[in-house]
């Protein structure tokens, strides 16, 4: 039975029409972002030999709910599924280009919406840590969220032992909450996880909402 867009809308309680039809028109055109250094795109299949190099690492796959790819061809699937995701207004994936050669080194986005709140994930090829690019990145997709999804409460789940990650989040301004205690269930095991959450007006009093983040559609 096919299913249309409108049954899988993420957002199934609206307050007014007027926010659902916004969020309908959002998603009509997959949204482009600048930073300074980076486009943050859509994802094709042009890009999936960059995709590999960065999914086939088991350092990048380490703390993450997934195995190592091991073949270009489930990278492809990778690309359906952010495809079709973004297109019942699920979540959205960006690829982290970089302005010079527009190759992407790592992705980032939500990986679930709801009215108000949002949960964030994100990766990058281990050639690029530690150099400030999520750092640099994650700020865009924020913005976007606050002013473009209308959320309010914006979330990140990170196993426990991925100081990095939680480091990173910390340095946005994200509170960390608390432990979820065998909250996911991947790789054949339950996992405990840290819950980080940033508001808007917590954003916002640290970036100024006119701030060099652009929406380059």
């Amino acid at each position: 039975m096919e299913t249309t867009k409108k049954s899988m809308n993420a957002y199934p309680e609206f307050t007014s029409e007027s926010a659902e039809d916004h969020i309908d028109i959002l998603f009509d055109t997959f949204p482009q972002l600048e930073t300074k250094n980076f486009l943050l795109r859509q994802i094709t299949s042009a890009d999936s030999d960059a995709l590999f190099e960065i999914f086939s690492d088991d350092e990048v796959t380490r703390h993450y709910d997934l195995y190592s790819y091991s073949s270009v061809d489930e990278i492809q699937q990778l690309i359906e599924f952010f495809d079709e995701s973004f297109e019942v207004e699920r979540s959205i994936r960006w690829g982290i280009a970089q302005k010079s050669d527009n190759r992407i080194i790592g992705t980032c986005g939500y990986v679930w919406l709801r009215e108000f709140r949002g949960e964030i994930g994100y990766e990058l090829n281990q050639q690029y840590w530690r150099q400030g690019i999520m750092s640099e990145a994650l700020p865009a997709i924020l913005h976007f969220g606050y002013e473009q999804l209308g959320l309010n409460r914006i979330e990140a789940l990170v196993m426990t032992e991925n100081n990095a990650s939680g480091n990173l989040l910390q340095s946005l301004g994200f509170c960390e909450e608390g432990v979820l205690r065998e909250h996911d269930f991947f790789k054949d095991k339950f996992h405990d996880m840290r819950c980080f959450s940033l508001l808007k007006r917590e954003f916002y009093q640290r970036h100024k909402p006119n701030s060099n983040q652009s929406l380059a559609s």
